[in-house]
């Protein structure tokens, strides 16, 4: 009898709610800690990333059009499917990084919790961001945040999992859409959230994630004139440099945390981590007298 081999999964990417292998053809080796190969994952490429924008492009009026309280449902059954995984999500991270098994636990968890976080502020955090603005005369004025559009996120390299939920929740909390780009040192936790985003009822285009090199992406991110704002975290002072020259051309928002503590609940699960990633519309209404 012939030995049956088994069959090493490649991941693909997630773009438009789909799973499309990207159009370049390649792919990235992950290695475990002793440098055995268990898998491989999409290499994306330039066009990778305009298919994504233009997915999350497209999906971004029905996002936002979506009621709070909708997203917010949305957020937290993530969450749900995040616990659901989360023993899956444990034991590739240990394999594939030096965290032990505890601290790879302790990570999803985080990320779990990170994302319940920004569920409950959804419906909420407007009212923290917005005023009502005191005039003279027979007016009301109000400032209400309002959802930015395509928001690019740069995760770092650790934790892979924890950073990319935290650039990433706060942007889908407001009502934009996101594109991802993960991990380039440990892509794997980005490739199964996929999994994750499509058992989730997130709105295909809402949530997009690419794996793949910064050294390749970071120029086309920098320069693509639908993309609204960038967030990243770990980068490099040269792929930091390069997308705030790119936002001095074409006027996106752009936010580059040299280091965080993403294991600080307080500072990490904020609505001032919203803040960046919302436009403040002012309101003029008149008054009943």
């Amino acid at each position: 009898m012939a030995q049956r081999l088994s069959v090493a999964k490649t991941y693909k990417l997630y773009i438009g709610g789909a799973f499309p292998r990207t159009e370049s053809g390649r792919s990235i080796a992950i290695t475990d800690t002793s440098g055995k190969t268990i898998t491989h994952v999409c290499h994306a490429s330039r066009k990778d990333f305009r298919n994504a924008v233009v997915a999350a492009r497209s999906a971004q009026p029905g996002w936002m059009g979506r009621d709070a309280y909708n997203r917010s449902q949305i957020l937290y059954r993530m969450g749900e499917m995040l616990e659901g995984k989360g023993e899956e999500f444990a034991q590739l991270i240990k394999r594939t990084t030096d965290a032990d098994l505890r601290t790879a636990r302790k990570e999803v968890e985080a990320s779990v919790d990170r994302l319940v976080a920004y569920a409950g502020w959804a419906d909420k955090f407007s009212q923290v961001l917005g005023c009502h603005n005191p005039v003279v005369g027979p007016y009301y004025n109000f400032t209400v945040p309002e959802a930015t559009g395509v928001v690019v996120a740069v995760a770092p390299d650790e934790p892979s999992l924890l950073g990319l939920i935290t650039l990433m929740a706060p942007a889908l909390c407001s009502g934009s859409t996101v594109v991802a780009l993960g991990s380039e040192k440990h892509p794997i936790a980005t490739s199964v959230l996929g999994e994750v985003c499509a058992t989730s009822d997130v709105p295909g285009g809402a949530i997009n994630l690419l794996t793949g090199q910064r050294d390749e992406l970071i120029e086309h991110i920098a320069n693509h004139r639908d993309v609204n704002a960038v967030v990243g975290a770990g980068l490099s002072k040269k792929h930091a440099a390069a997308l705030r020259m790119g936002s001095s051309e074409n006027i996106k928002r752009v936010r580059i945390e040299d280091s965080v503590d993403f294991y600080d609940d307080e500072a990490c699960e904020s609505p001032w981590r919203i803040e960046p990633l919302v436009e403040m519309k002012t309101i003029w209404h008149p008054s009943a007298t």
